[in-house]
Order: structure tokens, then sequence, then C-alpha cells
């Protein structure tokens, strides 16, 4: 079988642009977790003080942070900059943006002995700033690219093991209700028997926030050696699962602590990146989609109302 190369897509200047000021510390919270340590030093330093990162020259943030100058630049440019002299503009403007609206001191760190209400604010904070942290790191092209092929699939699988498991059985739940063929499987041997089907004009999503589940990673590989178009859902952009993948739509890297593992957030994220998925399907297929959707709210009322039953 011939071997297909993955291709990155990208605008059509055919080069990223740099994130936006808003979009810097989402960015750092994602790639984080994938850096080295000195890298890690820099990025924390620059989402943590901005203002006072953005007055540093390159060697001044080196010394710093402890690390080398080579150091530094290569966290801007893995950061999305072309330099570091990029990087400065963009920590200048967070910093403006955070003095004219500073974000409330609250954490999602959670103690044992915290009051509920407490509990409240901070896990509705943390979901904010989740949902909000994926918005702005998630690449509109290849989400664009995602939904078109959706919307012009023969067939679409969906792989997740756990958690990520519960978002495809959500996913495919939205798309069989608009009409198209959708699997979700959490099996992985059912995944990858059923991979070995695909072709070209199918559609394979995985959905791992590590990207590095082997049950996940693996019916990927198959469906893209079949010539299926392949999307990865991860919060690792740089994770194994994106060899596979042809479209990586990047989520949210929470933060775990005791008493709220990362399957809880990265859940939240990946919910946010499904709806995004499903919405932009329903809008390219909406001459069919409507009435498949008015279909089943029809065919599921009784259950909703029984017949007999007296409404209060």
């Amino acid at each position: 079988m011939t071997q297909r190369v993955k291709e990155t897509f990208r605008g059509s200047s055919g080069k990223d642009a740099p994130p936006a000021p808003a979009a810097l510390a989402a960015k750092v919270r994602t790639l984080a977790p994938s850096m080295t340590r000195s890298m890690q030093r820099v990025a924390e330093a620059v989402a943590g003080d901005p203002a006072g990162c953005a007055a540093l020259t390159v060697t001044g943030l080196a010394e710093r942070t402890g690390t080398s100058e080579a150091t530094v630049v290569r966290t801007a440019r893995l950061l999305g900059y072309p330099g570091y002299r990029d990087l400065r503009l963009a920590l200048a403007g967070l910093a403006a943006q955070q003095q004219s609206g500073r974000a409330p001191s609250v954490t999602a760190d959670i103690a044992v002995d915290d009051p509920i209400a407490d509990v409240v604010a901070k896990l509705a904070y943390d979901e904010q700033q989740t949902l909000a942290d994926t918005a702005a790191g998630l690449d509109t092209v290849q989400l664009g690219a995602a939904v078109t092929a959706l919307a012009g699939a023969r067939r679409i699988d969906v792989y997740g093991i756990g958690a990520s498991g519960l978002v495809a059985q959500d996913l495919v739940q939205k798309l069989l209700r608009i009409g198209l063929i959708a699997h979700a499987h959490s099996d992985p041997h059912l995944a990858v028997t059923n991979a070995v089907q695909l072709r070209a004009k199918d559609v394979a999503i995985a959905i791992t926030h590590s990207g590095s589940t082997g049950d996940v990673i693996e019916p990927l590989r198959v469906a893209f050696e079949r010539g299926a178009t392949t999307v990865a859902v991860t919060g690792r952009p740089d994770a194994p699962v994106t060899q596979y993948a042809d479209h990586v739509l990047t989520t949210s890297t929470a933060r775990e602590s005791e008493l709220r593992p990362a399957a809880m957030s990265s859940r939240t994220s990946q919910l946010l990146v499904v709806d995004c998925l499903f919405v932009g399907v329903a809008q390219r297929t909406y001459e069919t989609a409507a009435p498949a959707l008015a279909a089943s709210y029809e065919a599921l009322a009784h259950r909703h109302h029984p017949r007999g039953a007296t409404k209060r």
C-alpha cells in the first residue's frame, strides 16, 4: 500500500500567523508541558509577568530565567513568533490588556476543607478559563478544513478512550441527528477493524487529551494509511497522534490537582471543539441537516411528554 505523506494545512500565506497578545497566555499553558525545563522557565516568566519581560532584552530575559539567549529565541519560536522581537511586542500588548481589565484573583486549587460555595466559584472560573484558552488557541483554518471533510463524508469514525470516549459519543450523537453516518469506538479492537474499511471520502477523528494513547493512535494510523481524512483533537500539538492527522485541533491543557483530575477540564475543552465541528457541519449541510434535526425532535417528543401525562 502506498504510504501517504502528511501535509500541514496552513493559511494562504503558507505560514502560521503569530498568536495575538490575548492568545499568548493560552498558548503558554497549552505548550508548557511539552517544553524542556529551561524553556518552561522562559514561558512561565513571560506569561506571569508580561510587562516586566517586555522591558527586557533577549539577554536580560535569559539572565532572569537562568537560561541562554538561544533558549529564549527557541521558546519564542515554539510559541509561534518569528523571533524575540515579535514576542516582546506581544508581551507589551498583553500587559496593556491586563492593565485595562485584570482577571479576578481566583485559583482553581481546591482544598479538602473548602466550603462548597468556594468549590463552585473555583470550578466555574477554571471552566471559563479552559474554554477561553481553547477558543483563543483553536486554529480556525484547521477547523474549517475538518468541517469541510465532515460535511462531505461518506462515513465518519470517532475514536476515544475513557473521558475522551464520552466526548466521541457526544459528537457521534450530534452528527447522527443531522443525518450523517457516524460511529464512536472505545473498544480498540473494533476501532482498528472498522478503520481497515475506511477509504477516501471517509473521515476518522481521534480524541485524546495526551495525544499519546496507543488505543486511539493505532486506528487513526490505519485510517490514515487507508486514505481517509484524519483529524486529531488533542491537548498536545506535537504529540504522536498528530503524525497521522491531516488536521489538528488543539484543546487547552488544564492544570491537574488532587481533587480535580485533568480529564475533567480536558473534557470541557474537547466538548467545545466538538460543538464547533457540529455547528460548522450543520451550517454547511443546512438544507438536509435542518429537516433531519426537526425529524429527530419530533420522533422523541412523545418521550418528553408521554400521552396522558399532565403538563405542569
